[in-house]
């Protein structure tokens, strides 16, 4: 089930309206109910998927907290090679299977393995990782194993985070669910507003944007300079507004049933550095990547040249959670390679901003801009659809053709110009309000009905208005 569907604007009141309603020990079941209706939205049958890996591991933890000694690593390794060959059976099969028969092809020998005719169970990455870091947790001490089955199996399939996430740990969730929740006034005007917030970014600026980015990113061959510029510069807010929109969606979701989830996103395209964009990008991810592959690797703990090693691992096997295609390797590779190149550069940096401190303002701008190249540049493998096509798009952007702009004939001018209209609106007012004001958008804190009622009002007039209302996934479903 979309969140940006009809069915979704259904689903969410009687939930919400049965939460409260029923007594606190019956509402596990009933969201456990809930969420497995959710899902099976998408694709019923894939549903025997999550609880074969929520059997495994909620047995998994039980057994670990049990045993001593070896076997309690060797129960954890159980659990993670299952959820690991779950992957690598419906993800990764077919991607490996293709670049075995494409080695093989170059030696003129053919590939007898057969491809599988399956689809990529929505979300699957996310509740997977979930699923990991929980008998991770359980394994270091940190978690006690969950008795309860129920409660469990919610923690994996929580419908707001289900899907695309933010992935997160057992300690934040799990205790969440014994708790006691009235209704609450504030608590649920912040989680309203912060629901609208998403569908404002998803409908009003990423679906927009996405119309434009796809057409070239579609077609690469057929465009040049400017519209390529535009596309890759729509596409960088439109994967942002697309997935912190739906992150805003689900916390704010959440928040109104008083169960609290992790932040994702911290308007990470003000960052000065590739360092400072990854503490704020996608954070469930970037934390869980760092405290259960990093660390497990050594850090930094190590040599230099080892610790440069573990960052573009770590980066690398981040592109390929992302997706079974080289371009998400690529991805990752780059953006592990920024890492790298900023810490062997990091001393020259140093020493030119402090000869510079007079113009430092001017050398926090070319940071920033230096930064947003990069990750622009990165977005390009993301979002291509091949290699191929990707430095297609990468070249094509230095063939200036004068007098064009935009220069798609099938979009007019004020779309071109409502593009950026609303993509300046959100992009200022989470800068004005976070960065400038040190506000939250979503304060809890009682304030007037009639500001309440106002600013919910206009939210929902502007999605009216400029909303695009067909109904398109997000992003990050595919992962």
């Amino acid at each position: 089930m979309l969140f940006n569907s009809l069915p979704f604007l259904i689903f969410f009141p009687v939930v919400t309206i049965l939460y409260f309603l029923l007594p606190y020990k019956r509402r596990i079941l009933m969201l456990l109910a809930a969420s497995c209706f959710f899902y099976m939205f998408f694709k019923p049958v894939y549903i025997l998927i999550l609880f074969f890996t929520i059997i495994i591991d909620y047995y998994a933890g039980i057994l670990i907290e049990n045993a001593s000694g070896p076997r309690r690593k060797f129960y954890l390794s159980w659990s993670i090679v299952a959820n690991i060959l779950v992957l690598a059976i419906f993800k990764y099969y077919n991607f490996i299977n293709g670049n075995i028969e494409g080695l093989l092809n170059s030696f003129g020998l053919s590939d007898p393995i057969p491809y599988l005719q399956i689809l990529l169970p929505i979300g699957l990455s996310f509740h997977t990782f979930q699923a990991m870091s929980y008998t991770i947790e359980v394994y270091r001490g940190n978690q006690k194993a969950e008795r309860k089955f129920i409660t469990y199996a919610l923690y994996v399939m929580y419908y707001p985070q289900l899907v695309a996430g933010p992935i997160e740990r057992p300690q934040n969730m799990l205790h969440q669910f014994y708790e006691e929740h009235n209704f609450d006034y504030d608590r649920t005007i912040s989680g309203i507003k912060q629901m609208l917030w998403g569908f404002f970014k998803k409908m009003v600026v990423a679906d927009r944007l996405a119309m434009f980015a796809d057409v070239v990113f579609n077609d690469p061959n057929h465009y040049h300079g400017f519209p390529v510029i535009w596309a890759i510069l729509f596409f960088t807010f439109q994967i942002y507004c697309d997935f912190s929109g739906y992150s805003d969606i689900a916390l704010g979701a959440s928040r109104i049933m008083g169960i609290e989830l992790m932040m994702n996103f911290n308007i990470p395209y003000i960052s000065t550095s590739i360092k400072e964009f990854w503490t704020r990008w996608h954070i469930s991810l970037s934390t869980w990547f760092r405290d259960y592959f990093y660390i497990s690797i050594g850090g930094n703990r190590v040599s230099k040249p080892r610790w440069y090693f573990n960052l573009l691992a770590v980066f690398l096997v981040s592109g390929l959670w992302h997706g079974a295609n080289w371009t998400f390797v690529i991805w990752g590779g780059l953006h592990g390679t920024y890492q790298v190149f900023g810490h062997l550069t990091a001393g020259i940096q140093q020493k030119i901003k402090s000869r510079l401190k007079p113009i430092s303002l001017l050398i926090t701008g070319i940071e920033w801009a230096f930064t947003m190249l990069l990750v622009m540049l990165a977005w390009v493998f993301f979002r291509a659809h091949n290699v191929h096509d990707a430095f297609t798009v990468i070249r094509e952007t230095i063939h200036i053709e004068r007098g064009v702009l935009f220069g798609i004939p099938m979009f007019s001018t004020f779309f071109n110009v409502s593009c950026i209209v609303s993509l300046l609106v959100m992009f200022g007012v989470e800068y004005i309000f976070y960065k400038k004001w040190q506000l939250k958008l979503f304060p809890e804190g009682r304030k007037s009905m009639v500001v309440d009622v106002v600013y919910c009002a206009l939210l929902i007039l502007c999605i009216y208005i400029f909303g695009i209302f067909e109904e398109q996934s997000f992003i990050y479903f595919q992962f």
